[in-house]
């Protein structure tokens, strides 16, 4: 066949991404068939991904958007293997392009987001591709989206967490943006409590309960140990024990009466019910401040909740979905 010409080579590289070596060797192997050299290079990205499937891809760009009617927000994250390639601004560019693309199919999941016509494929024909040009491992590592009366996103700046919510009706522009800021800087499991999986407050509480019970505990050793002059610090546990007899600091004596007094109070306490109830159900109503959006305190102004945030706004304002991806988060 006539010589590869370095025009042709440019343009196959422009079309692909590919490196010049890899298009020239590609348009070689397929006599100067742009639509097999492509193929080609295309095989070889699939190869690569293959080689490094067992690869961490923990880096990469996330990014989130708006519908055209402003009712759907959606979130991507392609995945990559360095911190270098996620910021490579043709990476950039490739993420923003499948957000585009999710926006303008409204796909419902990752895998029919995947199957998107791209180029002369598919997104996924082209996370292959670039699996080849880029030389790691390159993976659509996340998909999702909600949709309201009024949605709106928080690119948080490095491109690696968005936060996205979604309101019951219009809200102010600055209102919307606080609250998704806040949802991307607290991270809440859920809108508000009955968001939370039932299992996981009841988890909560038998922890909440327990530590209750130690507590009390605690506080009763350390007056006992303090009224026969021990520094309950030296005793805490047999291993500091052993170390601080070790080190001068109490005797063998004090040691032995230490762990005498924490035996007899742990097995002779006994916390009254009601007490552990009371103080469990505080610990939980602590629990759902921390974690349920509408029920966290404002980070702008602690002493409002995000729910009154939103009263302030508008009094039937609220939250109806939300959604939150950061890289390692």
């Amino acid at each position: 066949m006539a010589e590869i010409k370095a025009s042709e080579v440019m343009k196959l590289r422009g079309m692909t991404g590919a490196g010049m070596m890899d298009c020239k060797k590609a348009l070689i192997e397929s006599n100067g068939d742009f639509d097999a050299a492509i193929d080609i290079l295309r095989k070889k990205g699939q190869k690569i991904a293959s080689k490094r499937a067992d690869r961490d891809a923990k880096e990469g760009c996330v990014l989130g958007g708006v519908s055209a009617d402003g009712k759907k927000a959606y979130i991507v994250s392609l995945n990559c293997e360095t911190d270098f390639v996620a910021k490579n601004a043709d990476f950039v560019k490739f993420t923003q392009d499948i957000l585009a693309a999710a926006i303008a199919n409204d796909p419902a999941d990752a895998d029919a987001l995947k199957a998107v016509a791209y180029g002369k494929g598919t997104i996924n024909d082209e996370i292959m591709n670039q699996n080849g040009v880029i030389g790691e491992k390159i993976e659509l590592g996340f998909y999702g989206k909600i949709s309201g009366d009024q949605a709106v996103v928080y690119n948080h700046m490095g491109n690696r967490l968005t936060a996205a919510i979604a309101f019951n009706k219009p809200a102010d522009a600055t209102v919307a943006k606080n609250v998704a800021m806040q949802v991307a800087a607290m991270s809440p499991m859920a809108i508000d409590k009955d968001g939370i999986d039932p299992e996981v407050i009841n988890k909560e509480l038998e922890v909440a309960k327990e530590k209750t019970v130690q507590e009390q505990i605690q506080k009763k050793v350390e007056a006992a140990l303090k009224k026969v002059g021990i520094n309950p610090a030296h005793v805490d546990s047999d291993d500091h024990i052993a170390s601080n007899i070790t080190k001068g600091w109490i005797t063998e004596e004090q040691g032995a009466q230490a762990k005498e007094i924490k035996a007899k109070i742990a097995a002779e306490t006994e916390v009254p019910a009601q007490m552990i109830e009371n103080i469990a159900k505080g610990r939980i109503n602590k629990f759902y401040e921390e974690n349920t959006l509408l029920n966290q305190k404002f980070e702008q102004d602690n002493k409002i909740t995000i729910r009154e945030y939103l009263k302030q706004s508008d009094k039937d304002l609220t939250v109806s979905a939300m959604l939150r991806f950061g890289l390692g988060n």
